[in-house]
């Protein structure tokens, strides 16, 4: 009976080996460009199957264990022209597919930045920055950082970590996490978003993660490239765009210290069978606290996008985001004492639980047009419009004695931003004889008008009964909380406080490539007229101001630069005397050198610069929220070097590690209210060392497959603080955070949990301010668990 049984086992299993031989075909092949480079990091699927892979770094991509029968193979991503071709397969084959790609290498980067398989490294910046270049060639320190580190490191704003990335970067004033204000190379950076400059005197937004994709730091001179950009750099973010998926999706939720609860939903696919409808659709709502009592931020973002491919050589992308923020008091984060910085709880706070929340609301809408002439040349068309109101108050003191008494203020603080910009710029490859060149032509206006309304304040104290920080009673201020009258518009009661500029600009730069393209010479010229009205004062500007860069290829991975820009930036601020700011004029001097380490999985950039700026602005320390004036300077010099590292070291091993050295000083005496700023003197808001790092493992192989540890800090010595000190003010002190956390991933599952400020010290930054000091401080220890689910 075993002997019969066994036999029928037998029979059966060698009449099923053919059957399984037949489900283990093979489809294997290499995606090429137009100009014969490896497709890397291009989606490649089985029409109608829902089976896709992606092409490595050689271009070539495989399938396995395929069934019997007919198969249509599709090569596709946003902005490439879609390749198919039809197979049978059968009886064990392995068949071997290629396709060619109409795009360049070049144009290839750029479409796939978003899918780049490289975690915390990517190659080419986004079409916004206008550079038709890989980051190796480009004569300018750029710093992209990824989605990939944006999960790791658990950012949930532009105002929340990010800064950590980039050398020399530093934070100015937390404002709610309402604004974001960020400092490098001795100046505010500008803020852009998809190559739009928002940049005004609070705003713009702070956009929420979840529609983010990446976000690039243009280092140093940009005004050329970017239109109106601060001399020192700018930051622009790079929001989520549809990826050519037939869908894909995910699913987060995370809790942390502070009751922070936090949702997000990520919708990605096809409208319609053929592909050319795509559609991506961001959630986001979330709700916290803070380590201070009466102090909150809750806050839900809309971001829906939708591109259509209109011809294979069009393609048209409309995207809407919707921001909205309720908030406590504007200013509740800010401490003021008489006896120095962090000389009071770091919970400490002088809010009322009974003030109205404030409300902040952004809407914005791009419509980006992009058309390929051939492989070689594209032009990009875009408009945008951004809305932004908000309503809110602003607690200040009047005064704050030595004894601790503060007779507190609560302002208005209303606002209305409306703006509108149009680009038109045309990137184009040519050859003539032995000379290559990289052509970038473009026309930029912008109207950007705001209003604002801080006319309105009435004391919360008085001086029978006044706060007092040492003995602090909430609850029952003695002149109660107070109505503000907004009976009328936000437009008829800012007339008085209303700033508007346009500007229109033309420029052209040609990259002229020698020696097979080792060595790039950029010669390219801007040209702007600026008109502005600022608090009832006219003026216009034009200047012509010029660009060289040369960039040399030393071997394939390795590329040095110099550079040299003018800078032209017309300003808006008031100042106490009534005269109009002057534009900001100046040169720009950097060199580098860049690297990419094995074969490109990690990448190093060494850059020295100095930054001459005439006519700068910088905080008045008489200002107040009602009267925020600025102070004037003659001019100031910022001299530095920064050191970036990112990529990945080892198998599973990830790094970013940077440090910057920065030196930014008045350089030529400047006399304000009768007092002379002798040269020498440090320039606000930035820290002399600056040093970050941050390292994940995940451990590829045994039963922990999957888990990995991550882990980071921030280092800050010689600080500046955010406004003008008086002679023998206190500095602030070094700055050092630690943070870390665990995670686990495995198939469409990751958990991951980070502490941050791990040491639990008391960190905080601020300034003087005449005869008492005000700081703003981070949270303690605290804690975020997220779970996020692919679908």
């Amino acid at each position: 009976m075993n002997t019969l049984r066994l036999l029928n086992v037998l029979i059966l299993s060698l009449f099923s080996i053919p059957a399984l031989c037949q489900q283990n075909n093979s489809i294997k092949g290499k995606v090429l460009t137009a100009d014969g480079h490896a497709a890397a990091n291009v989606s490649v699927g089985l029409k109608g199957k829902g089976i896709a892979v992606t092409t490595d770094n050689d271009g070539e991509y495989r399938f396995e264990k395929i069934k019997d029968g007919s198969y249509i193979i599709r090569v596709s991503a946003i902005g490439l022209k879609t390749a198919e071709k039809s197979i049978i397969v059968s009886g064990n084959q392995t068949v071997n597919i290629n396709f060619s790609l109409s795009e360049s290498a070049d144009q290839l980067k750029e479409v796939v930045v978003s899918g780049n398989k490289k975690k915390y490294k990517i190659d080419a910046p986004s079409s916004s920055l206008r550079l038709d270049a890989p980051l190796l060639e480009t004569p300018q320190n750029i710093q992209i950082i990824s989605t990939a580190t944006l999960a790791d490191q658990q950012i949930t704003s532009m105002s929340d970590g990010v800064i950590r990335n980039v050398s020399g970067v530093t934070r100015l004033e937390h404002w709610g996490d309402i604004y974001t204000r960020v400092n490098t190379r001795g100046a505010r950076a500008a803020a852009f978003r998809n190559g739009i400059n928002l940049t005004s005197d609070w705003g713009p937004l702070t956009e929420d993660m979840s529609f983010v994709d990446h976000i690039e730091f243009v280092k140093g001179p940009s005004g050329f490239m970017m239109s109106n950009g601060e001399p020192s750099g700018i930051y622009n973010v790079v929001t989520k765009k549809p990826t050519g998926k037939d869908f894909n999706g995910e699913a987060s939720f995370t809790i942390g210290s502070y009751d922070m609860y936090r949702g997000t939903v990520d919708l990605d696919g096809k409208l319609n069978k053929s592909g050319k409808l795509l559609y991506r659709l961001n959630l986001m709502r979330q709700m916290k606290n803070s380590h201070r009592a009466y102090e909150f931020n809750d806050r839900y973002s809309i971001a829906p996008v939708i591109s259509y491919q209109i011809s294979d050589k069009t393609l048209l992308t409309a995207e809407y985001n919707y921001q909205h923020v309720k908030l406590s008091d504007l200013g509740s984060a800010y401490v003021f004492a008489p006896d120095g910085f962090a000389t009071l709880p770091r919970n400490f706070t002088m809010s009322e639980p009974d003030l109205k929340p404030n409300t902040a609301k952004e809407h914005s809408v791009f419509l980006n047009m992009q058309h390929h002439f051939n492989t070689n040349w594209k032009l990009t068309a875009q408009l945008a419009y951004v809305g932004f109101n908000q309503e809110s108050s602003d607690i200040w003191p009047s005064s704050v004695a030595p004894n601790g008494d503060v007779i507190r203020d609560l302002y208005i603080f209303d606002a209305a931003l409306n703006y509108k910009f149009g680009q038109v710029f045309l990137n184009g490859k040519a050859t003539t004889g032995k000379v290559s060149h990289r052509i970038l032509a473009g026309i930029d206006a912008g109207d950007k008008g705001r209003y604002y309304d801080w006319g309105q304040t009435s004391p919360l104290d008085d001086l029978s009964k006044p706060f007092n920080i040492y003995n602090p009673v909430y609850g029952a201020p003695i002149n109660g909380i107070p109505e503000f009258d907004r009976s009328k518009s936000l437009k008829e009661r800012g007339a008085n406080n209303r700033v508007n500029q346009y500007y229109g600009s033309l420029y052209l730069q040609d990259e002229l490539g020698f020696i097979e393209n080792k060595v790039r010479l950029t010669l390219a010229g801007r040209f702007t007229y600026v008109k502005q009205s600022e608090y009832n004062e006219d003026t216009k500007d034009k200047k012509f101001t010029p660009r060289v860069g040369l960039s040399v290829s030393i071997e394939p991975q390795t590329s040095v630069y110099g550079l040299f820009d003018q800078t032209f930036i017309p300003q808006t601020g008031s100042i106490k005397s009534g005269e109009q700011p002057k534009p900001i004029t100046g040169n720009n001097i950097e060199f580098g050198i860049k690297r990419d380490w094995f074969d490109g999985r990690w990448n190093t950039t060494l850059a020295a610069y100095r930054i001459l700026k005439n006519n700068e602005l910088s905080p008045d320390p008489t200002s107040t929220p009602a009267a925020p004036f600025s102070l004037q300077l003659g001019q100031s010099t910022t001299k530095g070097i920064e050191f970036d590292l990112r990529g990945q070291i080892l198998p599973g091993l990830n790094l970013i590690a940077n440090y910057a050295l920065t030196d930014s000083r008045v350089s030529k005496a400047t006399e304000v209210y009768g007092e002379v700023i002798p040269a020498g003197t440090k320039i606000t808001g930035y820290a002399k060392h600056n040093a970050n790092a941050w390292l994940s493992y995940k451990i590829q192989a045994g039963t922990l497959k999957g888990a990995g540890i991550s882990g980071g800090f921030s280092y800050q010595a010689d600080r500046s603080s955010w406004s003008w000190g008086g002679a023998g003010t206190q500095e602030m002190p070094s700055y050092f955070k630690l943070d870390g956390g665990i995670f686990w991933e495995k198939d469409k599952i990751r958990l991951t949990a980070n502490a941050f400020n791990i040491l639990d010290d008391y960190l905080y930054s601020g300034a003087s301010y005449g005869d008492y000091y005000y700081w703003q401080s981070e949270a303690p220890r605290n804690y975020r668990l997220s779970i996020a689910y692919k679908f």
